[in-house]
Parts: structure tokens; sequence; C-alpha cells
């Protein structure tokens, strides 16, 4: 297992980092977004955290900013058609999913040594550009898995409990505000990122149709919880 760079030069972002204590919670009547409506991060990168393979926190800026970028492009595109924005056409599990592919591909394109799988559902999402033949691998150990969640804190189901870098996203989306088109854009609020154990995860019951998943217990959510990369309180 590769283990983690701790060198300054990797920590360097393209925005200055906010100051240690977290921001208090801006007023609901403070709008986030710029004039030109176009969302950007808000909150603050944790210049201390633990990054594996050469990864940078500016990687994971860009990667965030590309997934706003895109949702800010398509939904004024939808709205100016008089259609449904596409956070409120997606269903919740296609949404986790479509914003895990996208910051797959973009942490890939903005890190230096990482690459996607090209394994078809192959783990981890990101592997070390090299490590393996054709950059492909159906269960390897040295790259990152990403995931996505609505759920705050990051206790997200995996299909496995094993042991990997784990990326936990927390998003939230506004499906409430009336009318429609004023609703506030999808919003990271927490990234997480820790090396986990099998003995990080319970296994969750499984139905007799279901699919077996494992999700981080108390004391995996807490190691997740102690590398945090981002928060937007």
């Amino acid at each position: 297992m590769t283990q983690p760079v701790r060198d300054d030069a990797d920590r360097q972002m393209l925005l200055p980092l906010l100051p240690h204590p977290l921001p208090a919670a801006p007023s609901a009547s403070v709008p986030r977004p710029p004039r030109d409506g176009r969302p950007t991060l808000a909150g603050r990168f944790n210049p201390e955290a633990d990054l594996p393979f050469a990864l940078r926190l500016a990687d994971f800026q860009m990667a965030m900013q590309d997934v706003y970028d895109f949702f800010h492009d398509v939904n004024r595109s939808l709205l100016d058609k008089g259609l449904h924005r596409l956070d409120d056409m997606l269903r919740p599990a296609a949404m986790s999913g479509m914003i895990s592919d996208m910051l797959t591909a973009s942490v890939a394109r903005h890190a230096r040594g990482l690459v996607e799988n090209r394994h078809f559902n192959g783990h981890p999402d990101l592997i070390v550009q090299g490590r393996y033949r054709n950059n492909a691998v159906a269960a390897g150990s040295d790259g990152i898995e990403i995931k996505s969640t609505r759920k705050p804190g990051g206790a997200v189901d995996t299909h496995g409990a094993r042991r990997q870098w784990m990326t936990v996203f927390v998003y939230c989306t506004d499906h409430t505000t009336e009318p429609a088109e004023a609703r506030a854009p999808m919003r990271f609020t927490e990234v997480y990122l820790a090396l986990v154990e099998p003995s990080d995860f319970r296994r969750n019951p499984r139905g007799e149709l279901g699919t077996r998943t494992a999700t981080l217990d108390r004391a995996g959510i807490r190691k997740l919880r102690a590398n945090w990369l981002y928060l937007d309180p």
C-alpha cells in the first residue's frame, strides 16, 4: 500500500484556504452564488489532511467546481426551455451515481498520479497510473474509491468491506423552494478521505432479492471524519 504523501507543495490550493476555526453558517438572506448565478465553493479545505498517491487539495477543489459548472450550465439550458432542472428529474440513486462518476473522471483529469480504472465495475475507481496492466483491475489495492451521498456525515453503503482508501462527497439538493427556477443549486457540504479496514464496516442485512452491502460502523465513521478535506456548514 502506498503511504500518504505529506509534501507541503502537494497541499497548495488554487484559492486561499479560509482560516481556522470553521466560518459561521451564512445567513439565509445572503445568496451563495455570485451575480452570474454560477455557484462556487463557499466552504473551507483542510490543509492538514492526509493525502495519498501525491494528491493535492487542488485536485478535489477543481473536480468539485467542475461538477458545479456542469449542473449550472445544464440546468440553465433546461430552464430556458421550460423544462425541469436535472436535480429534480433524477432519482436520488441516479444523482449520486452520476456525481460519483463525474468526480472520478474529473479527479483523474487533475491528479498527477491517478487514472480511471478501465476495468468495467472495477475497484477502486481511481488507480495508480501504470500500476496495473492497461490501467485496469477488477479488485486492486492501490487507488481510491469515490462515493457520493446525501447522508450527512458520510455513512454511505458499499458493496463490500475491504481495505481501501475511500473518499466520500456529501452533497445537498433543494427540492422545496418555489418557484422551482429559484431553487438553490446542488452544493457539496462535506468531503472525507480515509484508509479503512474490513473491521471498520458493519454488514447490512440482505433480503431475498437484495444485494449484500456494508457500511462503516461507528468507529469507521470516526476514522473517516477525522481526515476531512472540505466542510461547508
